[in-house]
C-alpha cells in the first residue's frame, strides 16, 4: 500500500441529510408500538459522508449536492466547510427541506426511511454548472440517494469528460447497461444485487464484471472477482460495530488507494480498513479516518 505525496482531486455528486436515530430493542412490526431508549441526532447523507471521508484522507474535495434553506441545511454547510470540504456548489433550495433519514437502530439491526427532500431537486443544471471542477477531478463519486436521472446525466457527463466515476448503488436501484459498461468501479451489497443488475447467480453475477464489482456483506467484508478468482477479504471490529456509513467508508477509502496507484487488492484491503475506524462510532461520520492515522496503520500492516 503506497500513498504518493500528490493530493487526489476529487468530486462527489449526491446527497447531504439530518440522520434521527431512535434506539430501540426491536424494530417494530406492523400496528406494533416500542419505546425507544433514546434519539440522537447526526449528519449524513452518502454524499456528505464521503466528501468528509475522502476530504480527511488527504483529498481535495468538492460537493455538488442539495440542502434546504432551514437551520439542517445551515448546519450541513457549516459542517462540510469545517471539514474542509468544497461547497461552492452545495444549493440551498427555497422549496425543500434538507434532507432526512429515520433510523431504528435495534439489538437486532437497523431500519431506515429516508426522505430525500431537496436532494431530489438535485438535477443535471447543478452538474452542468459545476463542469469546471468535474473536469479538473481525477476522480467522480456518486450514489443513489439523488435522482436516477441525475445519476446517469452524471455519467454521459462523466464520460463526455473521460473522467473516472466510481457508484455506491444504494439505496438499490436497477443500473442501465450504459452506466454499469462505464464505471470505473461499482460498491454493491450482497442484498441488492438482484434489484442493481437483475436476475442471477450472485457469483455469476460478481463474475461478469471484474475487478469492477465490490460487493459489501456482514459486518465489514468485501468480495469481487478478480479475473481468474473469487477474493474474499474481512475485517471484523473487535468490538460492536455501528453499521451505519460502513458503505460509503470503504468507498472512499477504495477510492483514496485507487486515486495513489495501488493494487485492486490493497484499494479493497485499504477500503475495509477505513470502514472498520468507522464502525467505532455510531453515526456515518464521527468515526472517518484521518490521513495520519491511516498511515501510522499502513506503516504496521503492510
Amino acid at each position: 500500500m503506497k500513498l504518493s505525496n500528490t493530493k487526489p482531486q476529487i468530486v462527489v455528486v449526491g446527497s447531504s441529510s439530518i440522520d434521527l436515530i431512535l434506539k430501540t430493542t426491536i424494530i417494530p412490526t406492523a400496528n406494533k408500538t416500542v419505546l425507544a431508549r433514546n434519539l440522537s441526532s447526526y449528519l449524513g447523507g452518502k454524499g456528505a459522508n464521503q466528501a468528509i471521508a475522502t476530504s480527511r484522507l488527504g483529498a481535495h474535495t468538492s460537493l455538488v449536492s442539495c440542502v434546504g434553506m432551514d437551520p439542517y441545511g445551515q448546519q450541513v454547510l457549516r459542517n462540510l466547510d469545517d471539514e474542509g470540504v468544497n461547497v461552492a456548489y452545495v444549493c440551498e433550495d427555497e422549496d425543500e427541506a434538507t434532507g432526512t433519514a429515520y433510523v431504528t437502530a435495534s439489538d437486532e439491526g437497523n431500519s431506515i426511511v429516508v426522505v430525500p427532500a431537496a436532494n431530489y431537486n438535485l438535477g443535471s443544471k447543478n452538474i452542468d454548472e459545476a463542469e469546471k471542477y468535474l473536469n479538473a477531478a481525477d476522480l467522480i463519486l456518486t450514489q443513489m440517494e439523488i435522482p436516477t436521472k441525475t445519476v446517469e446525466y452524471l455519467f454521459k457527463k462523466a464520460k463526455k469528460l473521460n473522467k473516472k466515476i466510481g457508484i455506491y448503488a444504494a439505496p438499490a436501484s436497477r443500473l442501465s447497461d450504459e452506466l454499469i459498461d462505464y464505471a470505473t468501479f461499482i460498491v454493491a451489497k450482497s442484498t441488492d444485487l438482484e434489484v442493481i443488475f437483475g436476475q442471477g447467480n450472485h457469483e455469476d453475477i460478481i463474475k461478469h464484471l471484474p475487478n469492477k464489482l465490490f460487493v459489501r456483506d456482514g459486518a465489514n467484508s468485501t468480495s469481487y472477482f478478480d479475473g481468474s478468482e473469487m477474493k474474499y477479504f474481512r475485517k471484523n471490529p473487535s468490538t460492536e460495530a455501528h453499521s451505519m456509513g460502513l458503505g460509503d467508508a470503504f468507498t472512499s477509502g477504495f477510492s483514496i488507494a485507487l486515486l495513489h496507484g495501488n493494487s485492486i487488492e490493497d484499494c479493497v484491503k485499504f477500503g475495509n480498513e477505513v470502514a472498520l475506524k468507522a464502525a467505532d462510532y455510531r453515526g456515518s461520520q464521527k468515526g472517518l479516518p484521518y490521513l495520519a492515522e491511516m498511515k501510522e496503520l499502513i506503516s504496521l500492516a503492510y
